[in-house]
């Protein structure tokens, strides 16, 4: 494959996440300040259902031996600091790296703000890792760990079993928390109710 069907295959696929991210209001920043304060679900029954059919896709795949995972070394620091910070970063912003490309697509002006700002945390990250960082990120190595090694199990097998308990958990989590009642009709993440409560055009700049 060259490099440029790669890029318009990315293209591609970047244009399909996105309009998804819309039609399902998850770049929105209320349903994601909702979900992390745990608030609402919709953002997690979406990317936990992405998770569920891209683990099945995978088990087809490297069980026909049309695909091999490469996955990377275990860093429990990076991991754990990582994490910590991107999520604290989420909950300030209301967006994420992906969600804040699609915020911008919709018209969301602050969410120009929130992708220079992360291309100078990505740039000064560059400029800090080799030397700085990296002594501390790669603390608590375990080299490539994976679920499937540790147990002595076939991947499609794992892959499966956990594709059909993330299914059983978001068929539970919609029956006590049903989508309708997640996200309202004009307002971001908000409940129909607290929507038609609010001032006109608040539900907006939500």
């Amino acid at each position: 494959m060259s490099v440029f069907v790669a890029i318009l295959i990315g293209l591609a696929m970047g244009a399909i996440f996105g309009m998804a991210l819309e039609k399902g209001r998850v770049c929105e920043g209320g349903v994601i300040v909702c979900q992390m304060q745990m608030s609402r679900h919709a953002m997690l029954k979406m990317f936990l259902t992405a998770v569920a059919t891209g683990l099945v896709v995978l088990s087809v795949m490297v069980g026909f031996g049309l695909a091999k995972l490469s996955p990377k070394a275990t860093l429990f620091a990076a991991d754990i600091v990582g994490g910590a910070i991107l999520g604290v970063g989420i909950v300030i912003a209301g967006a994420c790296p992906g969600t804040v490309l699609a915020q911008i697509g919709t018209g969301y002006k602050d969410a120009i703000f929130t992708f220079i700002g992360g291309l100078f945390g990505a740039l000064a990250f560059t400029y800090m890792e080799p030397n700085i960082l990296k002594p501390v990120l790669t603390a608590g190595s375990y080299g490539k760990l994976t679920l499937d090694k540790l147990i002595g199990l076939p991947f499609p097998a794992v892959a499966l079993t956990f594709a059909a308990i993330i299914v059983g958990f978001l068929v539970w989590l919609e029956k006590v928390s049903p989508w309708e009642k997640e996200i309202g009709p004009n307002a971001d993440g908000l409940p129909a109710e607290s929507a038609d409560s609010m001032p006109q055009g608040a539900a907006s700049r939500a």
